[in-house]
């Protein structure tokens, strides 16, 4: 699979921008346990505009986890095109990604987001607008439509293939639907069928082995995985199962301290790891594991952290 000039290789599976979760370090790991590209934190173009400092230290690439993708969002043509110069000349990123999918309230709410699916002559005015505004290769991430009665579906994606971007992304549920039920790949399919550009299909993807079978059924380009990621940045990785819990929690320990040496706050670097920690799969099914899991997400500093998960480790894990 190939986005403009860049070669993802077979079957890639991407990392899905997901806020306060894909940070420069979770980015790093995932990368280095075989994701075939990466996406950072979505990032407001009013934000970067004004030059929000927690917005632009977003921008900030490591070249050890290229192909990398920023993306943004905004309600507006003229500012979602400022936004996306200044990523261009300030980031370099591989790939600019477009975020219409992103459901919360405060942003499809607002417009922005998956807000665009109620707009579609502004969410496809605005897309050819960026791509002719920048050089780098320009793609979308959206939803099947705002609701069940709403489905935009493969005719959605012919649409903004017309625009010039170079993939498409598409999560398997409706704006209404946030992320409860299940993705429907049905649509996915259908839309791979319509366009010609490489379609990445998300949703649900929790395992190397829905990955596949997603590949083979619905004959996406690209598998993209969100969720399933926190706290398992292995999950990428064909040998993950071959991974002992003791290495798993080595990889979140190593975690910490790359968020410690990039963001320079002991604290700050804690809740950065803590979101991980709470949802990683490792600690799941111990006994009595409750009052020790309170203890670790509630540490304030690196050595007392260490010190439960060095604890977790000699009582509990191999």
């Amino acid at each position: 699979m190939k986005i403009a000039d860049i070669d993802l290789g077979e079957r890639p599976l991407l990392l899905a921008p997901m806020e306060d979760v894909t940070d420069i370090g979770f980015r790093r790991l995932c990368k280095r346990f075989g994701a075939a590209m990466v996406y950072s934190e979505f990032v407001a173009a009013d934000a970067l505009i004004r030059n929000i400092k927690a917005t632009t230290r977003k921008l900030t690439i490591s070249d050890d986890e290229r192909p990398v993708g920023i993306q943004i969002y905004g309600r507006t043509i003229d500012s979602v095109v400022e936004a996306a110069r200044i990523v261009e000349a300030e980031a370099a990123p591989d790939v600019i990604d477009l975020n219409f999918g992103c459901p919360v309230k405060k942003v499809a709410g607002k417009g922005a987001g998956a807000g665009m699916l109620q707009n579609i002559p502004l969410m496809l005015e605005m897309t050819t607008a960026v791509v002719n505004a920048v050089k780098t290769p320009v793609t979308v991430k959206t939803r099947l439509g705002w609701d069940s009665n709403n489905l935009l579906m493969p005719e959605l994606a012919v649409q903004l293939s017309q625009c010039g971007i170079k993939a498409l992304t598409i999560h398997g549920r409706t704006r209404a639907q946030m992320y409860t039920g299940e993705a429907d790949w049905t649509l996915i399919g259908e839309a791979k069928k319509k366009i010609n550009i490489p379609l990445i299909g998300n949703g649900d993807i929790k395992s190397m082995e829905e990955a596949d079978a997603a590949f083979d059924k619905y004959g996406v380009d690209g598998v993209m995985i969100g969720r399933a990621t926190f706290g398992q940045p292995w999950i990428f990785s064909k040998q993950a199962a071959s991974l002992t819990n003791s290495e798993k929690i080595d990889i979140l320990l190593e975690l910490l301290q790359i968020n410690l040496d990039f963001i320079g706050d002991e604290y700050k670097a804690i809740l950065h790891t803590r979101r991980h920690l709470a949802a990683t799969p490792v600690f799941k099914g111990i006994p009595d594991f409750r009052p020790t899991r309170i203890k670790m997400l509630r540490a304030n500093t690196v050595k007392e952290l260490k010190e439960v998960i060095n604890e977790i480790k000699e009582k509990w894990i191999n």
